[in-house]
């Protein structure tokens, strides 16, 4: 009989007793045939294998609202004294092996050891791309920051780092971070897994987080589906003044769409959410599907283009760039968003 080593909570409408699932979307499974029909006709863009950016030296805090874009899905967000880290990756490669998967073309927009001191970690799912253990057990050795995870990864991370502050949840769960901040876990359409048979054992989430400085969600990895988890988000949460959602990693998308999604889902997205403003992450920094590294900053000018969205409000971020948001909806002048 199988077993989940991660997580042996009760069953519940996203939870069978063994496997996480997304309930009312489509199924993120993928067989071994389909996975060799991708590779087998694969025609992965060649990207450049080093691009240079400026890194940021920042401030240790800052009360108003100030998120700085270190590479991928990892971003320093600063508001209210807090210094919050999304999936933090420093390592080389996105990969269980440091010789081989995915290597990253552009170093960390922040250097670890200009990182200001760092309380909460954030992160969404097991894949190597986001929760990465060579860089906490750095985050730990220099910092202890408090980590918040969905249900099932702090086995993995206590088993690493038995000494680690932990604080699990599962999705609609909100986690304090002191007496003035808080992140909710929100749902993500997407799946999960370390190795070869624990798919889906351990759970993905976003977060909402909510500070005196103005609210931020970071969408984590997702697919866009039917779009009712987002349009979900804004009906319980209200819309965040700052949304963090992935642009890359959707091609091909026969394959890719339903875990991830592509520039266009990422503008309708802002849309459901209604945040005032949005940063484009999760591209340009591992190749890790087929299309060109500037084709999702590309793709997100012309889909807000079409959908007649100012683009200072959704821009794709560099590592090493910081965005100021410092008078919650008035950052731009562009007032409030439809």
């Amino acid at each position: 009989m199988a077993h989940n080593p991660y997580h042996a909570g009760p069953p519940s409408d996203h939870f069978d007793g063994l496997r996480f699932f997304n309930p009312g979307q489509p199924s993120t499974d993928r067989s071994f045939g389909e996975i060799w029909r991708w590779q087998s006709a694969r025609s992965a863009a060649k990207w450049p294998a080093r691009v240079k950016i400026v890194p940021a030296v920042l401030e240790p805090h800052t009360d108003n609202l100030r998120i700085t874009m270190v590479g991928h899905a990892t971003l320093l967000i600063q508001g209210a004294g807090l210094n919050i880290l999304t999936d933090p990756v420093w390592s080389d490669r996105a990969s269980p092996a440091s010789f081989a998967g995915p290597r990253r073309v552009t170093m960390p927009g922040i250097a670890f050891e200009h990182l200001p001191p760092i309380h909460v970690v954030l992160l969404s799912h097991n894949h190597y791309d986001h929760l990465d253990i060579a860089t906490l057990r750095r985050l730990q050795a220099a910092h202890h920051p408090l980590m918040i995870m969905p249900l099932g990864n702090d086995a993995i991370v206590r088993a690493a780092i038995p000494d680690a502050r932990i604080a699990t949840g599962d999705w609609g769960d909100r986690i304090p971070f002191d007496a003035s901040a808080t992140v909710t876990l929100t749902r993500a359409n997407h799946w999960s897994n370390r190795g070869l048979r624990d798919r889906r054992m351990a759970l993905w989430a976003g977060f909402f987080v909510q500070t005196k400085s103005g609210s931020v969600w970071f969408a984590g990895d997702t697919g866009y589906g039917d779009g009712a988890i987002f349009r979900e988000v804004r009906e319980r949460y209200g819309a965040p003044d700052v949304a963090l959602i992935p642009i890359g990693a959707y091609a091909p998308r026969w394959f890719m769409a339903s875990q991830h999604v592509d520039p266009q889902e990422a503008v309708q997205i802002l849309r459901d959410i209604g945040a005032l403003y949005a940063i484009g992450i999760h591209w340009g920094t591992f190749q890790l599907t087929d299309e060109g590294r500037e084709a999702p900053k590309e793709e997100l000018a012309e889909a807000q283009a079409r959908a007649g969205i100012d683009p200072r409000r959704f821009v794709a971020a560099i590592p090493g760039e910081a965005f100021d948001f410092p008078v919650a909806h008035s950052t731009f002048g562009l007032g409030n968003a439809p």
